[in-house]
């Protein structure tokens, strides 16, 4: 069994770091937060040169362009879940003449029944 350097344990990190952003599984990539925080913090002990280095940063920049992507991604789907969540309750139009005008919602009576 060969040992793995830790620039080549990165990479792999990082490898699957990317596959987990482009399958959208968020639990996996929380989970490879803390290895790649453990080895961040190893490769700033170690004396590593830049040509090893240039590879490491290209994919952690890749993978930070995915990360906002989806971040992006979230903030958009939240805000349209917003969006929804208000028109249910009211909704804002504009009549013949251009003035606006706001449409509430009926409000939903229960009845209760006691026995």
């Amino acid at each position: 069994m060969t040992d793995i350097t830790l620039t080549e344990q990165l990479d792999l990190l990082l490898q699957a770091e990317r596959a987990a952003l482009l399958a959208g599984d968020f639990d996996q990539i929380a989970e490879l937060l803390d290895i790649k925080e453990a080895l961040t913090a190893d490769l700033s002990e170690q004396n590593i040169s830049r040509e090893e280095l240039a590879p490491l940063q290209d994919g952690m920049r890749r993978n930070q362009e995915l990360f906002d992507q989806a971040l992006a991604g979230i903030r958009n789907v939240a805000s349209r879940l917003g969006d929804l969540q208000r028109i249910r309750k009211s909704m804002d139009t504009y009549d013949a003449l251009g003035r606006r005008m706001t449409i509430d919602a009926p409000k939903i009576n229960k009845l209760e029944r006691r026995a």
